[in-house]
C-alpha cells in the first residue's frame, strides 16, 4: 500500500466551492480500481489549504489506472479551477515500528 499526499492551496474564497467539487467527484476517484481509501481535510490555520490522502495498492495503480485515464480528466475539471497553483503531491510507505 502507499499513500498519495497532495497539498492543495485553493484561491481564497473558493473554499466552499472547492469542497462541494470534491464531494461531487469523490465517487470518480473512490471508485477507480487500485484504489483503497480518500480522504480530504481542510487547514485550520490556513483554511485555504486542503490535503488529499489517497490509499492506492501502488503507485502505478495511481498512475495508470486514475492519472493517465479519462476519470482524472472529470476529477481535475471539477476541482481544478479552484487550484491557487499546481497541487504538490508525493507517495508515501508506512515506516515498521
Amino acid at each position: 500500500m502507499v499513500l498519495e499526499v497532495a497539498l492543495i492551496d485553493v484561491l481564497p474564497g473558493h473554499e466552499d466551492a472547492f469542497a462541494a467539487a470534491y464531494a461531487q467527484g469523490h465517487p470518480i476517484l473512490a471508485g477507480t480500481p487500485g484504489c483503497r481509501s480518500v480522504r480530504m481535510t481542510r487547514g485550520i490555520e490556513s483554511p485555504s489549504r486542503f490535503v488529499l490522502l489517497v490509499e492506492w495498492d501502488s503507485v502505478e495503480a495511481h498512475e495508470h489506472e486514475f492519472r493517465g485515464t479519462e476519470r482524472f480528466e472529470r476529477w481535475r475539471a471539477l476541482i481544478g479551477p479552484h487550484f491557487a497553483g499546481p497541487p504538490r503531491v508525493e507517495h508515501f510507505v508506512d515506516v515498521p515500528a
